[in-house]
């Protein structure tokens, strides 16, 4: 796990000085891939389609350990691979682009780039703080925590995945869109959830547990496998009402949907530097073992 905290250090700093990046990260490939299993339908395709390209990582990370000086060959490996999975948007780039638009219609345009299924994003402070938390949750975290777990394979199935499933301009029949989008709210359940709590203890813990709880009181259990891991929106809501009600501790009220931005940002980035201090932790404990 040593390398791999390595590998996602790198990779996060990269993209923090070199946003371009980003750029090279398209989804050709995988478009191109897709459209020559046309002939296959239903779960299979789907099967077929994400298999394929995770056993191949599977493959070539197993290759690298058979290299002189295997473990640099695939921290190489890992941290391009990484990198492909931050995207297929530049999170980061694309809050910058929101903060930083010269008026009101330029942020709200610049605001559906948040958007992973097509869905419009309308500009008021809860929906932009959920795409924002949704965004957060396919384009870092959950590619983190796959990626601790699985290793790079595990971030590939993961960014795959959140592509077949929830992107409407792929080409699918009703089955395997059905299916693909039935996995990728599977691969969405746990680093929804633990960005859940993360959330609670780096922000507003009463209202984010709150609505947590609410969810699941009034969701029937499978409905997260249907619709997605709602939980994780009707959190981000409650921490930015709570925020507006209360005016975080101002006595003015705070209903600018920028300055909520912003602060969800913050809260979203001591999220992380929480995640990689407890991957921390671990590696520093398995070495004193």
């Amino acid at each position: 796990m040593a390398v791999s905290l390595l590998t996602a250090l790198i990779a996060l700093g990269l993209l923090h000085m070199a946003p371009q990046l980003a750029h090279w990260r398209g989804d050709g490939g995988f478009r191109r891939w897709v459209a020559q299993l046309g002939d296959t339908s239903g779960p299979a395709r789907v099967a077929v389609t994400l298999g394929v390209p995770s056993v191949l990582c599977l493959l070539a990370v197993g290759l690298i350990g058979l290299l002189p000086g295997s473990e640099l060959w695939r921290l190489v490996f890992s941290l391009v691979v990484l990198l492909y999975c931050f995207g297929p948007h530049a999170y980061e780039a694309d809050l910058e682009a929101i903060i930083k638009a010269p008026d009101q219609p330029a942020r709200e345009a610049a605001a559906q780039a948040l958007s992973d299924d097509g869905e419009k994003v309308s500009w008021n402070a809860i929906a932009v703080g959920e795409a924002t938390a949704y965004a957060a949750l396919r384009r870092r975290f959950g590619v983190l925590l796959w990626f601790f777990l699985l290793g790079p394979a595990g971030a590939l199935l993961y960014r795959l995945a959140q592509t077949l499933g929830r992107d409407p301009s792929l080409r699918l029949d009703a089955k395997a869109r059905g299916s693909a989008h039935a996995f990728a709210n599977v691969a969405d359940w746990l680093p929804a959830q633990l960005l859940v709590f993360t959330l609670a203890l780096v922000g507003h813990w009463d209202a984010v547990i709150g609505a947590w709880k609410r969810w699941h009181q009034q969701q029937s259990p499978n409905s997260w496998y249907v619709e997605g891991p709602g939980f994780l929106g009707a959190a981000a809501r409650a921490d930015v009402e709570v925020d507006i009600e209360a005016g975080d501790g101002y006595a003015e009220e705070r209903t600018d949907t920028l300055g909520e931005l912003i602060r969800l940002r913050s809260a979203l980035l001591r999220a992380l530097l929480a995640w990689l201090s407890v991957v921390a932790v671990i590696v520093l404990a398995g070495w004193m073992a």
